[in-house]
């Protein structure tokens, strides 16, 4: 039986994992090398330690209300889109409101993680620790990885061929930057156009002399802001849409996003994507259309290579004088603290079961909590992934036999590996993977079922913003607050708008 876990982490993951603990009875004791809760979310001016954090400007690309946790929703005066800073905020109260802080050791760093030697029998983990220079040993009957998936920039200098020996500017990886000042009046080329990618060429087109922005892929971009104003995400991430997704053909459905991507601007016309493209990926940025237009950002093919003050591009233009090379190109994970025979079970989150588990453990007491790449919000995936975990480490929930779980991961997993710069291109649909680890765990809500018995609710479900709300209905963890908050999460969405209201009743809308 299960009852002491280690969680490792006290980002966002490591908060839900400890609180999912406490809910089934637990003892969770959680390890963070900082001094303070947050993880990558917790901004600091340096990088020092190793720690990724996010950069000055960072605003979240899901709402509030898609990114909560299940049974803590966002206090209604915060905007729908959170700064770095409020939603740190959010999850100091989070982790005050569940009396969570007096399970972290901050200032702790988990060094090493290995099977003990009746781990066949025991399933036991023996993890040794270092706070202040003093190393402690300590055993545990689970353990929960919450370290993320920013771990180690990935850095893929060697595809750059005169980078390292001819360019005599600088070059960076975006998990260094931090904000504008050092790039002021500077030529700069940002490599990578994911998000980050995206983001840091919008900022840096206000101080910069010229921006080039390096393309390997098409890109389609979308807004935050939806139709008649209310967040993208709530708009779109619906049981309807998912169930028209799942009923349409593909080739149907993909024209049908292209279309409406191409109806904000044509994609093409800006040198971003096409419609006949079969590897793309999708970012969220309202302002990098305008800095096309405007010039401050100019789109480039990707590097073919670097002479001392220029960069050679694979269509065959050249950009001379350039100043900086900002490398957006992602990160890989790793887990140095586990034991080689551990790590060797799994290559990549493609490898374990449900993105969770390494399905050829002896025994299933070490799960991987978010490391996984969703549609929406990762904070909900990784809450809904602790759930389940801890329900099964309670012996409420059970996993199948190795030879089925090894099956899934298979047929689940993709036949060509990608490197971390490309990982957009395989994000999972967020309502098909929450709903399948809360089927597991036994927290999925019927629609059906509410249909009959709550008419109302089952029509908020279906063709309302699938909200975390509604993981909390029925099963273990049901939250008696969850259909109240289903149906004022709307409210909750327009209320820090109404610092200024005026009179449209006439209109009769």
């Amino acid at each position: 039986m299960v009852r002491r876990v280690a969680v490792i982490g006290a980002g966002v993951g490591g908060l839900a994992s400890i609180k999912c603990c406490l809910d089934e009875g637990l003892e969770p004791t959680c390890f963070e090398k900082s001094d303070d809760i947050g993880g990558l979310w917790r901004y600091t001016d340096s990088v020092d330690g190793g720690r990724v954090s996010v950069y000055r400007s960072v605003i979240t690309n899901t709402s509030k209300e898609m990114s909560c946790f299940s049974d803590f929703p966002c206090p209604e005066h915060f905007p729908s889109f959170l700064p770095h800073s409020l939603l740190l905020e959010y999850n100091r109260m989070y982790a005050q409101h569940f009396d969570l802080l007096r399970h972290i050791r901050f200032k702790t760093t988990a060094l090493s993680v290995k099977k003990r030697p009746d781990f066949t029998t025991s399933g036991q983990w023996e993890v040794v620790t270092e706070t202040d220079g003093v190393q402690e040993s300590h055993i545990f009957d689970a353990v929960m990885v919450c370290t993320g998936h920013y771990q180690e920039p990935y850095l893929p200098l060697a595809s750059f061929p005169g980078i390292e020996t001819r360019f005599k500017g600088q070059y960076l990886h975006s998990r260094e930057y931090k904000d504008v000042e050092a790039f002021r009046g500077k030529r700069v080329l940002v490599v990578g156009l994911g998000n980050t990618g995206g983001d840091l060429s919008v900022e840096l087109s206000r101080v910069a002399a010229k921006v080039f922005l390096s393309a390997r892929s098409s890109t389609w971009v979308f807004s935050r802001v939806s139709d008649h104003g209310f967040p993208f995400d709530m708009v779109t991430t619906t049981r309807f849409n998912h169930f028209l997704d799942w009923l349409l053909p593909s080739v149907l459905t993909k024209s049908i996003k292209f279309r409406k991507f191409n109806s904000w601007f044509n994609h093409a016309n800006y040198g971003l994507a096409s419609t006949k493209s079969s590897h793309f990926k999708i970012i969220i940025n309202e302002e990098l259309p305008f800095c096309l237009l405007s010039g401050t950002v100019v789109l480039k093919a990707n590097v073919k290579e670097f002479t001392e003050s220029s960069a050679l591009f694979e269509d065959g233009t050249t950009e001379e004088n350039i100043d900086v090379v900002l490398f957006a190109t992602g990160y890989v994970f790793s887990f140095p603290f586990l034991e080689e025979s551990v790590r060797s079970l799994f290559d990549d989150n493609r490898s374990l079961y449900k993105r969770i588990f390494p399905p050829q453990l002896e025994r299933p007491t070490l799960a991987i909590i978010g490391l996984v790449q969703l549609t929406g919000s990762v904070m909900v995936g990784a809450e809904m992934q602790a759930r389940w975990v801890t329900g099964i480490f309670a012996g409420w929930n059970k996993l199948p036999p190795a030879s089925r779980m090894m099956a899934d991961v298979l047929k689940k997993k993709p036949p060509v590996k990608r490197n971390p710069s490309q990982r957009e291109n395989f994000k999972i649909s967020f309502i098909s993977y929450t709903d399948e680890i809360a089927s597991c765990a036994g927290v999925k809500p019927s629609v059906l079922r509410l249909l009959l018995t709550d008419p109302r609710l089952a029509l908020a479900i279906f063709f309302g913003p699938c909200t975390p709300y509604q993981y909390r209905l029925v099963g273990r963890g049901k939250w008696s607050g969850a259909r109240d908050a289903i149906l004022t999460q709307w409210q909750r969405t327009l209320k820090p708008l109404r610092t200024r209201v005026v009179d449209d009743s006439s209109d009769g809308s």
